[in-house]
C-alpha cells in the first residue's frame, strides 16, 4: 500500500496506465528532455528570464540529475503539485529559490527567480523588487540577507496572507494540467 499512496489521484493501476500512456504518447523515448518540456507545455521562445525559471523546475523535477525526466519523476511532480503538503511544496519553493543550492536564499536568487516568474505569468500586482523586499521584511529573523529552509517555512506558515502570494506566484498546476491533458500548444 505504502508505494501506491505517494501516486497522484487514487493510484490505481488503471490510472497509473493512463498517465503512463500520456507520457509515452508525448515522449516515446520515456525521457522528456528540456527542450520536449517546454514544448509540452507551449514555453518555446521566452526571455531569457522565463528561460531560467522553466530550467529550473525542470532541474528540480529531473531528481536524479541526468538531464531527462522520466515517467517515475514525472509522477513525482504530478503528486508533489496535486496532492503534496503544504510543507512539501515550501521545500520544493525554497528548492526553487536557493538557484546556487548553498541551503540559503539571498535577494538576489529570489530576485531572479520571481522576475523569471512574471515573465512567463505575465500577472502581477508589484514589482519583483517590491515581492523580495516585502518577502526578506517579513520572514528574515536574523536580517542576515539569507533566508534558511527554517525561516523560510516558519515565515511562511505564520503569514497567510504571505502563503497565498507563494503559492499562487509559483502555482504550478497550470503545467501539470497541460501535462496531464496531453495538449501541446505551438507557438
Amino acid at each position: 500500500m505504502g508505494a501506491q499512496e505517494s501516486l497522484p489521484g487514487d493510484g490505481s493501476a488503471i490510472e497509473m496506465h493512463h498517465y503512463y500512456s500520456k507520457f509515452m504518447r508525448e515522449c516515446p523515448s520515456g525521457q522528456l528532455s528540456l527542450h520536449e518540456f517546454k514544448k509540452l507545455l507551449g514555453l518555446q521562445g521566452l526571455d531569457p528570464q522565463g528561460d531560467l525559471y522553466i530550467k529550473r523546475v525542470f532541474e528540480i523535477f529531473d531528481l536524479n540529475q541526468d538531464g531527462f525526466i522520466d515517467f517515475l519523476e514525472f509522477i513525482a511532480a504530478i503528486n508533489l503539485v496535486i496532492r503534496g503538503k503544504i510543507d512539501q511544496k515550501l521545500k520544493w519553493y525554497f528548492k526553487l529559490y536557493d538557484a546556487d543550492g548553498n541551503g540559503c536564499i539571498d535577494k538576489k536568487e529570489l530576485l531572479s527567480i520571481f522576475a523569471a516568474i512574471q515573465a512567463i505569468n505575465g500577472q502581477t500586482n508589484m514589482t519583483a523588487e517590491e515581492f523580495t523586499n516585502m518577502i526578506f521584511q517579513k520572514i528574515d529573523v536574523n536580517n542576515d540577507g539569507e533566508l534558511t529552509l527554517e525561516e523560510f517555512i516558519n515565515g511562511v506558515e505564520k503569514d497567510e496572507d504571505l502563503m497565498e502570494l507563494i503559492t499562487k506566484s509559483f502555482d504550478l498546476s497550470n503545467v501539470i494540467k497541460v501535462i496531464q491533458s496531453g495538449r501541446r500548444h505551438s507557438i
